[in-house]
């Protein structure tokens, strides 16, 4: 396979952007499907949305991946393609799907512009330094302005962003594009926009074409010497250099702009031909391993078939066929029936089987290598795992995964439902890094946390269709944390007398607030001089102390903001030992974390809302009456957009209460923003709630 030819994309965007649609139309110009589905609304559904419960709800909850060829100038190419969903509760599908990719399309709407999932997805672009086109979709509604996209990409993302196309009318009159570099105008004829028309474009936009072509020009210039000084001296540009110097400028991270309707047939061959003539293939991108035997050197990987085999599985899923694991080739070439060795537990797996996915559908291969995506069945791993052919050749970098904020409790209606209901959840466990499963250690009640209540939700939902358990689910409980407000000096001994030697440690040092963006954040500091302490004791202290910070003393929710200095203690000879300094760590902690008025801190999530305009005072009203913090108004063609800063514990069935309050009409979405402090009487009733929790489990 030639990998000058391969493509590996993911088509990324905030929720009812058209992703689906377009990756739809995408297949039926590909000739990959015969008849084109919608998303919402009768027939069978878009090809990419397979599951039931993504069918009824009209939205995407698992990536799904596909391939195609793409005839661009009479060349072929292999696209392997990833459908994401738009909820930020599935974001780690989003995360990991582009963790593989060399290259991404990310899709705006004409008429939102960019919204507060497209900054999510902007963030995990950056993460993983992907190249990639925007498509600004939906041209065809009322209010659509792709100049308002642009200046939007540029300020908002701070992206190097530039037109490409025009548009040929707006709204209930868009016909077609202008493409910039060739100035042709194309419009999109048949049934399905299927036959592409290439003409001189309307003549009342010479100048506007002319005017938009220069500020293109101007933009890609900065990628190019040659170009930048064929500009100055006004020489005409080539049409050649011209897209060899836009690939380049797509590589270094620019992002340049295209448009259409997917809905309406129209803009998509021009975007497959940029995805070919633009995006990155596998032999573009450097990839590098991890040296298992040491962490801190780099192995390169190249997309070579004939070196030895380096693949990473990004994705688990279940289904009654067993285990299939989406997998990246970032190396060599593996076989059907051949055996590779999982990096992270060392034991050597045969690969059964090899399929080539289109969306749920499989089709059987005999060997995949270098830049391709497949799925494997028949072994049994994590997701990020990595697979070579001997122990300990080479790991790679895991992927970033989101803390999740809500919790519910899940108790199955009988025992026989228990074992079912432990099967489903082992599993969603598995194909989900960001569902987490616990079991509350005072009630004895099953916990579930995850993205947010539509994450749980889907769970809930497909326990029922999939295991046919029908579970109780319990009030949302929400995520806190505590943190210290002051800087508190300790100074604890620990001794303890028992038959032979005893046990003897004691510290000095300090507890103090730190001010940090991670959830988790604890910092140990050893300021301990002349040996006061045994260097071999030091760890001890630091574990006594983060095993403490599991439950705080407020409320017994995880500790975060802390920084723990230690500067002086003394030891014994005889009874000293890890054991006694781990104690004494954890002694002191519960004692004088207390003395730092810790307070409880709890996650605030930015919303962001639609609704028609005259529904305006009363949304934000609502979320005023939610403790929430309004941050941004706007109102484009009588519909009201609002941005805000509201805690979780507020916003649970808000949905229903947002649907009620605009006749049916306002929608919202809404990720992590921040943990801040709860308002002090709020604190209080957070604090008996659990006491009186505790009092009734105890009963």
């Amino acid at each position: 396979m030639n990998l000058e030819k391969v493509r590996n994309i993911g088509i990324s965007a905030h929720i009812d952007s058209g992703k689906t649609t377009l990756s739809e139309r995408i297949l039926f110009y590909a000739g990959r499907i015969h008849k084109i589905e919608d998303v919402r609304g009768g027939g069978d559904g878009a090809t990419m949305d397979h599951m039931d419960l993504e069918k009824e709800r009209g939205i995407t909850i698992t990536s799904a991946a596909t391939s195609l060829k793409w005839n661009h100038l009479g060349e072929e190419y292999n696209v392997n393609l990833i459908d994401t969903p738009g909820h930020v509760d599935f974001t780690v599908e989003v995360e990991r799907s582009l963790r593989v990719l060399d290259g991404a399309v990310l899709v705006l709407c004409s008429v939102g512009g960019v919204q507060s999932q497209s900054i999510t997805v902007d963030r995990q672009m950056k993460r993983y330094k992907i190249p990639r086109l925007a498509f600004i979709n939906k041209m065809d509604r009322t209010g659509a302005d792709p100049f308002r996209g642009l200046r939007e990409l540029k300020e908002k993302l701070q992206a190097d962003a530039f037109l490409m196309q025009l548009p040929i009318g707006r709204e209930d009159n868009f016909k077609g594009v202008v493409d910039l570099i060739e100035r042709k105008a194309y419009y999109f004829d048949g049934d399905n926009g299927e036959t592409l028309r290439i003409e001189e474009p309307p003549a009342e936009m010479a100048d506007e074409i002319e005017e938009t072509r220069l500020a293109m020009l101007e933009a890609l210039s900065m990628y190019s010497d040659d170009m930048m000084e064929k500009m100055l001296s006004e020489e005409e540009i080539s049409v050649e250099l011209i897209y060899e110097v836009a690939r380049k400028a797509v590589h270094a991270g620019a992002t340049p702009v295209y448009m259409g309707s997917a809905y309406k047939n129209k803009g998509v061959q021009p975007l497959l031909d940029a995805v070919a003539r633009y995006l990155t293939s596998p032999l573009d991108r450097e990839i590098h391993g991890i040296d298992p035997k040491d962490e801190t050197k780099q192995i390169p990987l190249t997309p070579d078939p004939n070196e030895p085999f380096v693949g990473m599985a990004f994705k688990i899923v279940d289904d009654e066929y067993g285990q299939l694991t989406y997998m990246r080739i970032y190396q060599g070439t593996c076989e059907k029936g051949g055996s590779y060795i999982n990096q992270r537990t060392g034991k050597k797996e045969r690969f059964s089987r090899l399929v080539r996915m289109h969306s749920n559908k499989r089709e059987e291969i005999d060997s995949a290598s270098a830049g391709d995506i497949i799925a494997v069945m028949g072994i049994d791993c994590a997701s990020g795992d990595a697979y070579a052919p001997e122990r300990n050749f080479c790991t790679l970098e895991s992927m970033f995964v989101p803390e999740p904020v809500i919790k519910i409790s899940v108790t199955p209606t009988s025992r026989a439902e228990a074992d079912k209901m432990g099967k489903a959840l082992q599993r969603f466990r598995k194909e989900d890094p960001t569902f987490r499963v616990e079991t509350d250690e005072e009630s004895g009640e099953v916990l579930i946390s995850g993205m947010g209540e539509l994450h749980l939700d889907v769970y809930v939902e497909r326990m029922r269709r999939e295991y046919g358990v029908s579970v109780e689910v319990g009030a949302p409980k929400v995520s806190y944390r505590e943190a210290p407000t002051k800087h508190v000096d300790f100074d604890h001994k620990f001794k303890k007398q028992t038959g032979g030697s005893g046990q003897f440690a004691h510290i000095k040092g300090s507890i103090e607030p730190i001010e940090s963006d991670s959830e988790d954040s604890f910092e140990f500091e050893d300021k301990v001089v002349q040996g006061r302490i045994p260097k071999q004791y030091i760890p001890a202290v630091e574990k006594g102390f983060r095993d403490s910070l599991i439950k705080g003393p407020v409320a017994e929710f995880p500790v975060v903001g802390t920084r723990v200095t230690l500067t002086d203690g003394a030891y014994h000879d005889v009874d000293s030992s890890e054991k006694s300094f781990h104690t004494c760590a954890r002694e002191c902690f519960r004692e004088y974390f207390k003395k730092a008025s810790p307070v409880l801190l709890e996650p605030i999530m930015q919303v962001e809302l639609e609704c028609p305009e005259s529904f305006q005072g009363a949304v934000v009203g609502d979320v005023t009456g939610r403790r929430g913090m309004i941050t941004n108004t706007d109102i484009r063609e009588g519909v009201s957009y609002i941005s805000a800063e509201v805690p979780l514990a507020e916003t649970f069935g808000y949905a229903t209460d947002l649907r009620s309050m605009t006749q049916g009409q306002g929608t919202f979405t809404m990720e992590l923003c921040k943990y801040a402090k709860v308002p002090g009487n709020i604190q209080e009733d957070i604090v008996n709630e659990k006491k009186n929790a505790q009092l009734v489990g105890s009963k």
